[in-house]
């Protein structure tokens, strides 16, 4: 019988570096990964690692729109409403920037609603509240310390209630009243004002408020109202001031005319072929004069009492009283004589005649009153688009006496229009650059989150997709030199072209194999040269097993 040798597996693999000593721990794990199952998954896993990396990364990058939760919430608010959600297990952030709370925007009112629940955030109280709870017996000065808490927290809800304030507070400053009206003191007022991120007050809310505590506290002018914001900017300062108001007022009056000749010209022309400035003078001063006159040769009858008395010269009765007394008279005689130069035509009479009369002397008193704003000048200047065809003075003309027209223009007063044409040159709107455009943002993240699944496919997937089939080249040439030197062994033909051209493993090659390793190899070598069959011997053994 002639000795056969066994033929030693070819190792083609690359000479191994020394493995360091700690790599020992390792050895399951390598040996878990060198099993030909696990080989032959690694790409699968290496595929699935990068989509699952892509997918996370998409994830991360379309994060859910945030909305705050509440606005002005004090820090110690934030911790309780903070832990609130966490226990109802509803997600939150808190803005590194700002401080703002915010939840993901398909659950603000869940979170609102689960909140009121536990009665947060816990607002302020109002002023009932706080006269609800004075004690009974409480003493005058507690009483009114209490209920000026009381109007100072509803007049800082009140406030509340405009957008641009997101918190109010109100300190009320009243003496206490005094028997002598000199020593009274009027009543103060301080007003903190906490505005919304990029919002203002105009000077007419500023003064509205102002009113407001006024006309809330007895005894208290608007005057003695200060407004402040949370920057420590003077608001009331500048509501008050007279040459805001006159700027206000200037700027009202000349919005006004330039609307009118908008109006006015705009359907004439058409929009962009004119432009339109107005400036107003107006007089601030106020000014009264009271006039006092005394009309010439105007007076009035305004009484008149008239006496007169009249006294005759009959001599009085003389004689003793008696008979002869209470006789008639005797005829009396005519004689000749001159009247009395005191009463002419009355011989022997006086009349004395008095009169006294009063009149009144025309007197005329006129009050003239010039309140501020009076508008002084105008000044209009129209610039015309000349366009193609230019127009004719005629035209110019007309709608110069249309300008005048609808300001009012006054020669005496001093007002001018001026009215010019010229070619208008075209300016191009600037838009916002494309990184300010709403789609850029949501793009970036997109190509963000394919640009991170192409890296990790090609830095992850495609090197272990190309070792693994490294891998099962070098198993399978090792494999064929292993099947080779196992056919030389059994007397096959040794030439590994020839078993590749037409030559197959057969069931007698495997049982005739020298040791079970070589027949282990020419099993996976049979099974990979043909699995059904291989599938059909391995049932029938099996059956035969089982019959046996």
């Amino acid at each position: 019988m002639a000795d056969t040798q066994i033929l030693a597996p070819v190792d083609n693999s690359p000479a191994r570096l020394p493995v360091p000593a700690f790599a020992e721990r390792f050895a399951p794990f390598t040996q878990f990964v060198r099993q030909p199952a696990v080989q032959r998954a690694l790409p699968a896993i290496a595929t699935t690692t990068a989509i699952g990396i892509a997918a996370l990364a998409w994830f991360m990058t379309q994060s859910a729109p945030q909305t705050q939760l509440f606005a002005g919430l004090a820090d110690a608010d934030k911790a309780a409403v903070a832990d609130a959600l966490q226990s109802q297990g509803i997600g939150h952030t808190i803005d590194p920037v700002t401080g703002a709370l915010t939840v993901d925007a398909d659950k603000l009112y869940q979170a609102r609603i689960a909140l009121a629940g536990q009665g947060l955030p816990k607002a302020q109280p109002s002023g009932d509240s706080l006269i609800a709870s004075l004690p009974m017996g409480a003493s005058r000065a507690i009483e009114g310390e209490t209920l000026r808490a009381a109007r100072e927290a509803d007049l800082s809800r009140t406030i509340e209630a405009i957008d641009a304030v997101r918190s109010a507070r109100i300190h009320i400053a009243a003496a206490e009243p005094s028997l002598f009206v000199r020593d009274d003191k009027p009543a103060t007022a301080s007003v903190m004002l906490t505005l919304q991120n990029g919002r203002s007050l105009s000077d007419g809310q500023v003064q509205a408020i102002r009113f407001l505590v006024a006309s809330s506290v007895p005894g208290m002018s608007a005057d003695h109202v200060s407004v402040i914001d949370q920057r420590g900017a003077l608001l009331s300062d500048s509501a008050t001031s007279g040459d805001m108001q006159a700027f206000q007022l200037q700027t009202q009056m000349e919005d006004r005319f330039r609307r009118a000749l908008d109006t006015l010209l705009g359907p004439m022309l058409g929009a962009g072929n004119y432009t339109v400035e107005v400036h107003a003078d107006v007089d601030m001063s106020e000014s009264q004069a009271t006039r006092e006159s005394f009309p010439e040769n105007d007076r009035a009858l305004t009484s008149e009492r008239i006496t007169k008395s009249v006294s005759g010269t009959t001599p009085p009765a003389v004689g003793i009283p008696g008979a002869l007394s209470n006789q008639p008279p005797p005829a009396t005689t005519l004689s000749q004589t001159a009247p009395d130069a005191r009463t002419p035509g009355a011989p022997g009479t006086e009349s004395n005649e008095q009169a006294a009369r009063a009149y009144e002397v025309g007197r005329e008193i006129s009050v003239t009153h010039q309140p501020q704003g009076q508008l002084r000048r105008v000044s209009v200047a129209v610039a015309l688009n000349q366009g193609s065809k230019a127009l004719i003075q005629a035209d110019i003309a007309k709608i110069e006496n249309l300008v005048k027209g609808a300001i009012g223009f006054n020669a005496a007063r001093g007002d001018m229009v001026a009215i010019g044409q010229r070619p208008f040159v075209k300016v191009e709107d600037a838009e916002p650059a494309f990184w300010d455009q709403g789609w850029f943002l949501p793009l970036v993240k997109q190509v963000g989150a394919i640009l991170a699944a192409l890296l990790a496919f090609l830095f992850v997937g495609r090197p272990l997709i190309k070792a693994a089939k490294a891998r099962a080249a070098v198993r399978a040439e090792r494999d064929a030199a292993v099947e080779e030197s196992l056919l030389a062994a059994t007397g096959a033909p040794p030439a590994i072209g020839e078993r590749r051209a037409g030559r197959e493993i057969t069931l007698e090659m495997i049982e005739s194999a020298p040791s079970y390793e070589a027949r282990a190899n020419l099993v996976r070598a049979f099974v990979r040269q043909d699995s059904q069959r291989a599938a059909l011997v391995v049932r029938q053994l099996m059956q035969e097993g089982a019959r046996a």
